[in-house]
């Protein structure tokens, strides 16, 4: 048995109450955390809290080696394999369970809190209105991924808000200056006329969300991380209140 079991938002504490119990019932627990950040999580609190020694997998051990390893052991026992937010998320998490079925491997999935399920509570806007999402990474050999700017603008057109991830290692001020940089190559002006909402460590108890324009939003300090960006379409003016009275955001929105 392979269960895939997501550890939440932020803290060890986030994980379900059936997840704790898999984990306590487990032969063999694992970790990934380069699909999500740690955040507030470290792996000897969890195995302090869960009671159980957890083994940290690197990408290569889940993508390229797990039929020697994870699968190997769950033919003939219970594995558990833990990751941030929901156990579903990464698209590595649904290849290693179709890989497993091939195999013949039962599977199970606990799910958990993740950020595209807690932002628009964090926030207020409505969760219907979110569009496609994409990912703010760092430049690959000098050049800027200009797909997360391209979906910022189909959602805008369709008045969608869009949820941006960050690399694990990202933070929001650097995310937004490589926006800046490709709306800047484009000679465009969306970006700098929206309303941008950046959150930080969600979940924990002291959460940062905070509403501006660009050029504001940059040169805020949102302390630790993870971090992630919401752009905002049309807003209803629930909305607009939720952003003002939450976020901070400018009452002139």
């Amino acid at each position: 048995m392979l269960t895939f079991v997501g550890l939440g938002l932020y803290d060890e504490k986030d994980v379900t109450l059936k997840g704790l119990e898999a984990i306590r019932d487990a032969d063999v627990v694992y970790a990934e955390f380069y699909t999500a950040p740690l955040g507030g999580k470290t792996v000897e609190r969890m195995e302090m809290a869960y009671g159980k020694r957890i083994s940290v997998l690197e990408r290569g051990d889940i993508e390229e080696n797990a039929e020697e390893t994870i699968l190997k052991l769950a033919k003939n026992q219970k594995v558990v394999l833990l990751s941030g937010g929901d156990a579903m998320i990464a698209t590595t998490h649904v290849d290693l369970r179709l890989r497993a079925i091939d195999m013949a491997i039962d599977t199970r999935i606990i799910h958990a809190p993740s950020i595209s399920s807690a932002v628009a509570g964090l926030c207020g806007l409505q969760s219907y209105k979110f569009g496609k999402s994409a990912t703010v990474a760092p430049p690959y050999k000098g050049l800027i991924s200009e797909v997360p700017y391209d979906t910022v603008m189909a959602n805008k057109e369709r008045g969608l808000h869009t949820l941006l991830y960050l690399d694990i290692s990202m933070r929001i001020k650097d995310a937004l200056k490589l926006l800046e940089a490709v709306e800047g190559k484009r000679n465009g002006k969306v970006l700098k006329e929206s309303v941008i909402v950046g959150i930080a460590r969600a979940g924990s108890d002291m959460p940062v969300v905070k509403a501006d324009y660009l050029g504001a939003l940059k040169s805020y300090e949102f302390g630790e991380l993870p971090h992630v960006i919401v752009v905002p379409g049309d807003l209803h003016f629930l909305e607009k209140e939720a952003l003002v009275k939450i976020a901070q955001a400018p009452a002139s929105i």
